[in-house]
């Protein structure tokens, strides 16, 4: 196997066009209320989960005022020139930093149309821009950062209820204050395009992936299109993967199961194939920025679920050969 993951295998075959479609619906879970309604907000996450793979999140408590700030300081960031940007490089294997145009999904072969800055908070070290720079940077993106924490949380304990554990057992597993934590707020540009240019076959924003983690969440921006999923449990058997496009809100926080937890699940929870698209003619060309966090198990966390259908692993070693096969490129 040229990767060594089946996860990472399959990928690989995944850089053709596929269908769209309309044909399904991303789950829409409302989160109020949320101590007295936990019961069946539990089974609406874990049906959409089993199911789908992917589900968005209203009335999930995450003030709108802060994601618009932390929108308007990833934008200031991503407006620095390039020699500044360049003073924080990524870190290699510590999803921390800022790269160009580094990440070749196994999927493309071909570099995503982006760039992006990561706070993974114990690697941050001289990659945040200072007062002089960008004023109230490092304050927005860390407030912002704990906020989707304490949400990812909240949902991670619903299938810790499901799947036998303690329910704050993945709230442990990613212990924000511990040296050994992972997960990772990542800020993301996408290139604009010229009114007049044509992508070319094979070039993504964001080629087609699972992700690495256990849940992620997404932030966008309204009118800033592109995001599309191929969720379902047969996206993984069928030859001809059908694509359904995601509408951006800002009101709306879009999550979906990754490999870490499909895992944990022992294959019960599902993680699901999206991608980033280029515009098309007559789509909004401008730039595009969106903003993710990943919920990734402490590096010194075993991963394996109740049934041990998969041999433990830790966290350090899984997420650190997803990252090197992305970023192969580059190392």
């Amino acid at each position: 196997m040229k990767y060594g993951m089946k996860e990472l295998e399959f990928e690989s075959t995944l850089g053709g066009e596929g269908i769209e479609t309309d044909r399904r619906q991303i789950p829409l879970i409302d989160l109020s209320d949320f101590a007295n309604r936990r019961e069946a907000i539990t089974e609406q996450l874990w049906q959409a989960a089993s199911d789908v793979g992917f589900f968005q999140l209203v009335n999930h408590g995450l003030d709108i005022e802060r994601v618009r700030e932390a929108f308007t300081a990833t934008e200031a960031f991503f407006a620095l020139d390039q020699d500044t940007k360049g003073r924080f490089p990524l870190k290699q294997g510590l999803n921390a930093g800022w790269e160009f145009m580094s990440q070749v999904r196994p999927s493309t072969g071909t570099a995503d149309q982006k760039e992006s800055y990561q706070a993974t908070l114990p690697h941050m070290d001289d990659l945040w821009p200072g007062q002089t720079t960008l004023p109230e940077f490092q304050r927005i993106i860390l407030n912002f950062e704990h906020s989707a924490w304490q949400v990812g949380m909240a949902i991670l304990s619903c299938f810790a209820d499901k799947l036998g554990f303690e329910r704050d057992f993945f709230t442990r597993a990613h212990d924000r204050s511990s040296p050994e934590y992972q997960s990772t707020l990542r800020l993301l540009h996408y290139l604009p395009m010229a009114d007049d240019a044509q992508a070319e076959p094979g070039i993504w924003r964001a080629g087609a992936h699972t992700d690495f983690d256990c849940l992620t969440m997404v932030f966008q921006k309204e009118g800033q299109g592109g995001l599309q999923v191929c969720p379902g449990k047969d996206a993984r058997s069928s030859g001809q993967q059908e694509w359904s496009s995601v509408v951006p809100r800002d009101d709306v926080i879009t999550c979906n199961i990754g490999d870490m937890l499909m895992r944990w699940s022992d294959d019960k929870l599902r993680s699901t194939l999206h991608r980033v698209r280029m515009p098309r003619a007559g789509e909004y060309r401008g730039p595009r920025y969106s903003m993710a966090f990943f919920c990734q198990a402490n590096k010194d966390v075993m991963i394996q679920g109740p049934e041990k259908k998969y041999p433990p692993i830790s966290a350090r070693d899984y997420l650190l050969q997803r990252i090197n096969a992305n970023f192969a490129a580059k190392m």
